[in-house]
């Protein structure tokens, strides 16, 4: 649903992907919402979006859903992919961190840390 009136927001190609005009918000950011289950109410306020930006977002998804989710899935990809190059890149890094000694009065903050770390485990 690409608009071309200034009474409902455009959806634009951009070199980030569709993304919703006048913001750096791109579709591929509303879907990690949609696809978690976030009513359109609760995507306007995490994305600080007007109820129009919404729904012309959710309309161009719903009306063009074959391909915003193809890109979508490339996207996520990327992500992926981007994600185990870091980390990989990263691992002796880190490796090296968590070895050293706790700095004097850290051990609660390392507690809480620790106890975070655990409750993210157990859900996935």
């Amino acid at each position: 649903m690409v608009s071309s009136g200034s009474e409902q927001p455009e959806i634009i190609q951009t070199e980030r992907g569709l993304t919703i005009s006048g913001t750096r918000i791109t579709l591929y950011d509303v879907m990690d919402y949609f696809t978690a289950g976030y009513p359109a109410k609760l995507i306007r306020e995490k994305l600080c979006l007007t109820e129009a930006q919404v729904n012309a977002a959710l309309s161009y998804i719903e009306v063009h859903q074959a391909k915003v989710k193809a890109e979508y899935q490339q996207v996520l990809q990327i992500a992926e992919d981007n994600r185990k190059y870091w980390e990989e890149r990263n691992r002796e890094h880190f490796a090296r961190l968590a070895a050293m000694p706790p700095k004097s009065g850290q051990e609660a903050i390392r507690a809480k840390l620790q106890a975070w770390k655990d409750r993210l485990e157990s859900k996935v």
